[in-house]
């Protein structure tokens, strides 16, 4: 049976409805709360977490269910999320049974189907002691390991409470999961981040690292490179039995910096591009997955302002034709309020994506939103925007932009002259000009070796650095 258990209903699960839920543990089970709320636990009599829950969301933006679950709901709906402790048996029994009360009581139903239940289960006491985590499946001094069976491992407000408690303790996350399951883009860029791990279950070689396809082994309280005996790594089969796919990725990154008024608006250099590239604006953000409220600036905004000086992330989905993400990290810095974004959009085999937009929205970004670089890359990936388990094609860049501060530090004569066949374009007004670099369609790895070539370029024009002297 599965550990994750999500009750999907049409009704809020209110204190009532999710006392009833958490009675599943029978009278002896005890309930703590972590994340200010937001993740419940359920423990057994002697402490020790067995279950936890999200605090249910309500979920406003049409087709999250379908993009993590394979599920269609209808909007609005309240998404209730139960995980069992691996380090318990049984308890993934208990976390069905709190979920199937939920979808009996409010309506709706639960994923995966064949979970449901609405028993009691008694749990016997486990030896150890609640040690303040959240439900983890092992726990030793340097890691927290987690295992997950669902489609899309997404970064659920759980996972974010495992992130959060492996940084204060100075753990490593580590997540185990069969071959099938695929990432979400923002749990992807989650476990990119040293010392986080993806580990995947290999029936050949053991387990390997899903992103980078090492073989990995057990050692020490942690998974690790299993090296050979010439001391190197080795790459696991699985990892590199790719299939052709005409799907294709549009990724845009980039970084704004606006000033520190009162009357400032976040969000609206994101939305600029999605209108350029979709036609529309987005359709929802939020802290984490499933994305659940519509979208927003003014309140995206007010967020952001609550928790400065601390940085705030959000991610944002579009509308469910056209598959699209992105990530923003807000930060408050001397320049001002800096929004670094990454908007990612899927197409199918015969849709284009829209490179002639890039241009234009580089210009208005400039013009309009305080841009400080952006680059538009192409790349080889699935439409839906996850990552499975096997080796992905590098992205290839499309276009590099510089805006009007970076081109005044580095020199406009000197940045107008790269050792590359690109003539840049002057955008923005004459006496700040910005300048976009074109190169490529996507289709030329090539173009890979420009960019490096533009960018050394661009660092030996900026004081301080260049050949002889330290790197900025």
């Amino acid at each position: 049976m599965t550990k994750d258990v999500i009750a999907l209903t049409p009704k809020m699960p209110d204190t009532w409805a999710l006392l009833a839920g958490l009675y599943a543990g029978g009278p002896e089970a005890a309930v703590t709360a972590g994340s200010q709320g937001a993740v419940l636990r359920l423990c057994a009599p002697d402490g020790r977490p067995l279950v936890s829950v999200e605090a249910p969301q309500l979920v406003q933006v049409p087709g999250e269910a379908e993009r993590l679950l394979g599920r269609d709901m209808p909007v609005p709906f309240w998404w209730t999320e139960a995980r069992a402790s691996g380090a318990v048996p049984g308890a993934e029994r208990l976390a069905a049974s709190v979920c199937g009360r939920l979808a009996l009581l409010l309506g709706g139903g639960i994923w995966p189907e064949p979970a449901a239940s609405t028993e009691v289960v008694d749990m016997p006491a486990a030896v150890a002691p609640d040690d303040g985590q959240p439900v983890v499946d092992v726990l030793t001094d340097t890691t927290s390991v987690v295992l997950a069976d669902r489609p899309v491992l997404a970064l659920t407000t759980w996972l974010s409470e495992v992130l959060r408690g492996t940084s204060e303790t100075d753990r490593a996350l580590q997540i185990v999961t069969p071959p099938h399951v695929r990432l979400s883009a923002p749990a992807r860029a989650t476990l990119l981040q040293v010392p986080n791990r993806w580990v995947v279950q290999d029936p050949a070689q053991g387990y390997y690292d899903g992103l980078s396809g090492t073989v990995l082994r057990w050692q020490d309280g942690t998974f690790t490179p299993a090296l050979g005996a010439d001391g190197t790594a080795s790459v696991a089969e699985a990892f590199g039995r790719t299939c052709p796919t005409g799907d294709r990725q549009l990724v845009v990154a980039f970084r704004t910096t606006l000033p520190a008024h009162e009357d400032v608006v976040l969000g609206e250099a994101l939305e600029a591009a999605w209108r350029a590239l979709t036609g529309s604006a987005p359709a929802g953000w939020g802290t984490a997955e499933p994305v659940n409220l519509p979208w927003s600036p003014r309140r995206l905004t007010d967020l952001a302002r609550d928790r400065a000086p601390e940085p705030t992330h959000l991610l944002v989905t579009g509308h469910p034709g056209r598959p699209a993400l992105a990530w923003i990290r807000i930060t408050r810095t001397t320049a001002g309020v800096e929004q670094d974004l990454t908007l990612t959009l899927g197409y199918g085999e015969g849709e284009e994506p829209p490179l002639e937009a890039v241009g234009p929205l580089a210009e208005t970004l400039v013009v309009e939103h305080g841009l400080t670089t952006m680059l538009a890359s192409v790349r080889r990936a699935s439409r839906d925007l996850t990552t499975p388990p096997v080796l992905q094609a590098p992205p290839v860049p499309v276009a590099f932009t510089l805006g009007a501060r970076d081109v005044r530090g580095i020199g406009l004569t000197h940045a107008r002259r790269p050792p590359v066949e690109v003539r840049p374009v002057v955008l923005g007004p004459a006496a700040e000009p910005a300048l976009h670099y074109p190169l490529g369609d996507g289709s030329d790895a090539g173009a890979l070796i420009g960019l490096r070539r533009l960018a050394a370029h661009l660092r030996a024009g900026v004081p301080g650095t260049g050949p002889g002297r330290p790197e900025a």
